[in-house]
């Protein structure tokens, strides 16, 4: 009787959700990480927030965001690891090893990422759904990737189309190479789509600050010989170079709206023109026709 009463109250119990994320230098880059956790928050009991240690306000900045809800963890990049950017993952897995013990489910974002409220009743039944299947590691989420603006959107083969942003709390789950998504025990995570989104607004920033990011981005990947025969940080970043856009057409997260009135930059953009070779055209336009792309990698094993 008492394990049947126990049984009970355990299917009763309200579900825990922890975030998690991780960030550096979110001020000097103008990282709208603020607007990223804000984006979660209404989904999560607790914010668990990896703060690496920067040469800006970054702490300042996430202490003040929601104290009662966000938990802070003071962590130090490893500046020598330059290959892959693997220090991401290191940093995401920081950040994921610090949630609540009891937790069900985490989201999990980056510092330029946000989702959409429209989509939080779409998230919250899933996790509800799938909370007690052992047969599902994570939720899929579909990408909008912004560029030079936000009123446009790459539409190429550059631009990953899905990828993991809720697992379950599995300590077995880290994050894989460059914190792009998860491996369980190395293996690929198993899921379930939902239509649900993240909007990416990693390329989307004055020209000044985008090019420094760029700088530091890359030198998670490269040596600094290699970065400066590419980058200027003198110069402003060229968004022109970019193979193809099109106009954004639907709303964004609210969270964003007070840093998309702000924007203080010009950028115009013809979607007709495209800067394709013949196959990378051949490739686009069969995707535009049937939906279908040709040698797609997937993180992920779609259940």
């Amino acid at each position: 009787m008492q394990s049947i009463i126990s049984s009970q109250i355990e299917y009763l119990r309200a579900m825990f959700v922890s975030g998690f994320t991780f960030v550096r230098n979110a001020v000097k880059l103008d990282y709208p990480v603020k607007e990223a956790i804000l984006s979660v928050l209404p989904l999560v009991d607790e914010m668990v927030v990896a703060v690496g240690k920067s040469e800006d306000a970054t702490l300042d900045l996430i202490r003040s965001i929601h104290p009662d809800k966000i938990r802070i963890v003071e962590t130090v990049w490893d500046d020598s690891l330059r290959e892959g950017g693997q220090v991401l993952a290191i940093e995401t897995d920081k950040a994921k090893a610090a949630v609540n013990s009891k937790a069900d489910w985490l989201i999990y974002i980056q510092a330029d990422e946000c989702l959409h409220e429209e989509d939080y009743d779409e998230i919250r039944t899933n996790m509800e759904r799938f909370k007690d299947d052992e047969g599902v590691d994570g939720l899929l989420f579909t990408y909008t990737h912004f560029y030079g603006s936000f009123d446009f959107v790459g539409d190429s083969r550059t631009w990953y189309r899905n990828e993991i942003r809720v697992i379950k709390n599995d300590s077995s789950i880290s994050s894989w190479k460059d914190a792009q998504g998860f491996r369980k025990a190395g293996t690929k995570l198993r899921v379930k789509q939902i239509n649900a989104r993240v909007y990416h607004y990693g390329w989307v920033r004055h020209p000044r600050y985008m090019m420094a990011k760029a700088v530091e981005a890359n030198k998670l990947w490269h040596s600094d010989e290699w970065i400066s025969e590419r980058f200027d940080p003198k110069k402003d970043f060229d968004y022109s170079k970019i193979d193809s856009l099109k106009r954004f057409e639907g709303t964004h997260p609210k969270v964003m709206l007070a840093r998309i009135q702000a924007m203080n930059w010009e950028f115009s953009h013809d979607p007709s023109k495209k800067k394709f070779g013949f196959k990378t055209g051949l490739l686009y336009y069969l995707e535009r026709l049937t939906g279908w792309r040709v040698g797609e990698n997937k993180n992920y094993r779609i259940g």
